[in-house]
């Protein structure tokens, strides 16, 4: 019987039956799981005997049952948990690249993704073409040598959304793999395996996880492709604890619910701002404003609690609205229960010179806002009364 999100958040990968009769998922904290006798052995290697792993490095209980169910939630038939976002995204790429290989990345990517790709795997010989955010764009940037197209929807600070359906069709007609990191957007909001897409990959330190307090990764996908990155995961060790993804489990549990807590949030505070008088512009999928408002419609179940606005002034005007504030706490992240706030030219691209962050399409006066659990009337309230300072 098909399940809402709602009740997968809370049920899904967990079996009924739990060890010593837990109602909740155990912490399992050992490094290695003995063999019977050697028979036992001889039999799990020729694949005869089905039983966990036998060593932590290579997977964990407690770790099994966060990748069932985060598969689940974005209808992939299997998951991999890795220590971080970023190593999901590395342990990917590291699994499938090689050399002589070209691959596509959209422009406004996750910045460490983008400089991995740029500075890391062009040392091995991997070609790597930067493009325009858009199906066009990556139709351009073709060449018969591409065999992955990784991008993000939406993006940050911008929000931009992409045509997944189109995308799928566009790589499949080439055979090339599509990577879409869906952080922002989360399984509730938008499924892209569901349009075709090969490889989904989350930072469960935001949304998933969901309380500001685990560091994960997921990368969800067809079985045998993420069992290829399983593997190379073991020589790596890019793998997170147990008790982490019991805590990924955990927060979970509540995902569904706080995730229409903060569409709603989001959709009221991004309308509130764009109407305010000393608000320039305002970057939220969710407002006809928008440039990708339409895409968004289409393949978005709801468009998140991440804002991005510009204020009618300079950089310092910007930070007297940021120190203004006083339920959101300047810090970088998103995706908890508590909002944060901060300007993305001094927290990611301080070590910019304002030329070079122009060039990279990061203004001045740019403020990124994450609206956390609080209430949508207090944030409203607060927001205006820093901005009525300028």
């Amino acid at each position: 019987m098909a399940r809402s999100i709602e009740t997968m958040s809370v049920h899904a990968g967990e079996p009924r039956d739990k060890a010593h009769d837990s109602l909740v998922t155990p912490i399992i904290l050992s490094t290695a799981y003995p063999f019977a006798n050697t028979d036992e052995l001889h039999r799990y290697f020729r694949g005869e005997h089905q039983r966990g792993e036998e060593y932590g490095r290579y997977g964990n209980p407690t770790q099994e049952v966060a990748e069932a169910k985060l598969a689940a939630l974005d209808g992939g038939a299997a998951a991999l948990l890795t220590s971080t976002g970023m190593s999901a995204i590395v342990t990917t790429l590291m699994a499938m690249v090689r050399p002589g290989m070209h691959l596509i990345i959209t422009a406004d990517s996750y910045r460490k993704t983008r400089v991995f790709v740029r500075e890391f795997l062009v040392k091995f010989g991997i070609e790597h073409t930067s493009c325009e955010p858009s199906v066009d764009g990556i139709a351009a940037a073709l060449r018969p040598n591409t065999r992955l197209i990784i991008t993000e929807s939406p993006t940050n600070p911008y929000l931009n959304c992409i045509d997944l359906e189109a995308l799928a069709e566009l790589a499949r007609s080439k055979r090339i793999k599509t990577l879409i990191d869906a952080t922002l957007a989360t399984p509730y909001n938008l499924q892209p395996l569901s349009f075709g897409i090969d490889l989904v990959v989350h930072s469960a330190t935001k949304y998933l996880g969901g309380h500001n307090d685990l560091m994960a990764g997921v990368v969800v996908g067809k079985s045998d492709t993420i069992q290829a990155i399983r593997e190379h995961q073991g020589m790596v060790g890019s793998l997170a604890s147990p008790f982490t993804a019991y805590m990924l489990i955990r927060g979970l549990k509540t995902f569904a619910v706080r995730m229409r807590h903060q569409n709603a949030s989001g959709q009221r505070i991004a309308e509130f701002l764009e109407a305010h008088p000393k608000v320039d512009r305002v970057w939220y999928p969710g407002l006809p404003s928008h440039p990708a408002h339409l895409i968004a419609k289409k393949v978005m179940r709801g468009f998140g609690s991440l804002i991005s606005f510009t204020i009618k002034g300079s950089l310092i005007d910007a930070s007297r609205v940021v120190d203004a504030c006083e339920i959101p706490y300047l810090a970088p992240s998103l995706g908890g229960p508590e909002s944060l706030i901060e300007q993305p030219a001094l927290m990611s691209y301080y070590d910019k010179s304002p030329e070079e962050r122009q060039a990279l399409g990061i203004r001045e006066n740019l403020i990124r806002l994450s609206i956390g659990l609080e209430s949508a009337d207090d944030l409203v309230a607060d927001l205006g009364q820093a901005l009525d300072r300028l």
